[in-house]
């Protein structure tokens, strides 16, 4: 008993260390975006994306995905110093002395490699109160050696003065950068004259022209900028647009239909734009069929030239059959209407003779009645009698 609530209490233990020993940064933006997730500008200063594009066009990175510095933080460079992790902020560094931390970007440090005007005195949109910071792990073994390699990236800033929490990090606001981000963030380098690509590759609908004429030779970072924080909002803008319910091949099979209907009766080949006069039923009275005299209508032929007055031996049906209807197609239109009259008369014809049946048949059966009834009352008068 006494070994299973030691091994229990062993359990516990080694759960709480490594409860402890998870970092508190548990976001990581791996694209350009997951930038556009941080609210840039209201719980998170514009100034680091300024300080993040510089950092990614600042460092190496080789085929292999491997980072070098290209600066000594240990001497101050950029606004670098070295960082502690007291707070247990990020993950305790590994045993041994090859492992440091070091934030980088704060502005009122006095350094011999100052940080570029874009990012030291941005515009009045763009100012950080000096709150932003990057912090890096370097691996060193050589504290003093140049190119020091980089195992994890992190965007961090200190908590406001109005929160009067002093000045730690906020982990609330720290993020882990992966390396493919820095890479997409290295496409927008200053001085590359591709916003076309640039924007076509990640799908903004930035104003070209606009955007050269605010940012000038800025304006790969100018793009980065619209395509993290202002299509951001427009984006949500659209999403929040009603929907329609009509599918677009809805809209096209409607607007087909119509113009079908429109070729079939154009609207200036309709009946009700022809004029009046011109229209049909609007024939002159002195035009019309039942005003031609009565001796020059076409059933007032003349009895000796009507069809039936023609000889017995010039008649049609008396021509040979070798020389009827030669070379052209004749369509008898009347066989069906005598077919129908034909069957008319058959059944007039079969109708009369049910009736006469019927007629025969009902008079049998009065007959058969009456000899009944007279043979039952001459039956009932012998009985009677007896």
């Amino acid at each position: 008993m006494m070994k299973i609530s030691g091994g229990v209490t062993w359990c516990c233990v080694a759960l709480l260390l490594a409860l402890t020993s998870v970092s508190a940064v548990q976001k990581t933006l791996n694209k350009i975006n997951g930038l556009k997730k941080i609210y840039f500008g209201q719980s998170v200063p514009k100034h680091s994306l300024l300080l993040l594009h510089w950092f990614a066009n600042e460092i190496d990175i080789d085929n292999n995905d491997i980072i070098q510095l290209t600066f000594d933080p240990y001497s101050g460079d950029y606004g670098s110093h070295h960082y502690g992790n007291f707070e247990e902020l990020l993950d305790p560094l590994p045993q041994g002395n090859q492992y440091h931390y070091y934030t980088i970007g704060n502005l009122h440090q006095d350094t011999s490699n100052p940080l570029p005007a874009y990012v030291a005195h941005p515009g009045a949109d763009y100012e950080g109160e000096n709150r932003d910071r990057i912090i890096v792990r370097v691996r060193e073994q050589n504290r003093r050696r140049a190119y020091q390699m980089i195992d994890q990236v992190y965007i961090t800033q200190h908590y406001d003065t109005s929160e009067n929490l002093g000045t730690p990090y906020d982990p609330d606001h720290t993020y882990s950068i992966t390396t493919n981000l820095l890479r997409q963030i290295r496409e927008f380098a200053l001085g590359q004259n591709q916003l076309s690509y640039l924007r076509n590759r990640f799908g903004s609908s930035a104003d070209e022209l606009q955007i050269r004429n605010a940012w000038g030779p800025l304006a790969c970072l100018g793009l980065l900028l619209y395509i993290v924080i202002q299509e951001k909002h427009s984006s949500k803008q659209q999403n929040n647009r009603p929907k329609i319910d009509k599918k677009p091949e809805d809209n096209i099979r409607a607007e087909s239909d119509h113009t079908k209907q429109n070729r079939r009766n154009p609207i200036n080949e309709r009946e009700h734009n022809v004029p009046r006069n011109e229209r049909e039923h609007h024939v002159p009275r002195n035009e019309r069929e039942h005003n031609v005299p009565r001796n020059e209508r076409k059933h007032n032929v003349p009895r000796k030239e009507r069809k039936h007055n023609v000889p017995r031996n010039e008649r049609e049906h008396n021509v040979p059959r070798n020389v009827q209807n030669q070379g052209y197609v004749v369509v008898n239109v009347g066989d069906y209407e005598d077919h129908i009259a034909s069957r008319r008369l058959i059944d007039t014809e079969s109708d009369c003779c049910n009736t006469y049946k019927s007629c025969i048949n009902f008079f049998l059966f009065c007959i058969a009645c009456i000899v009944v009834i007279v043979s039952v009352i001459i039956i009932w008068f012998f009985v009677m009698k007896n």
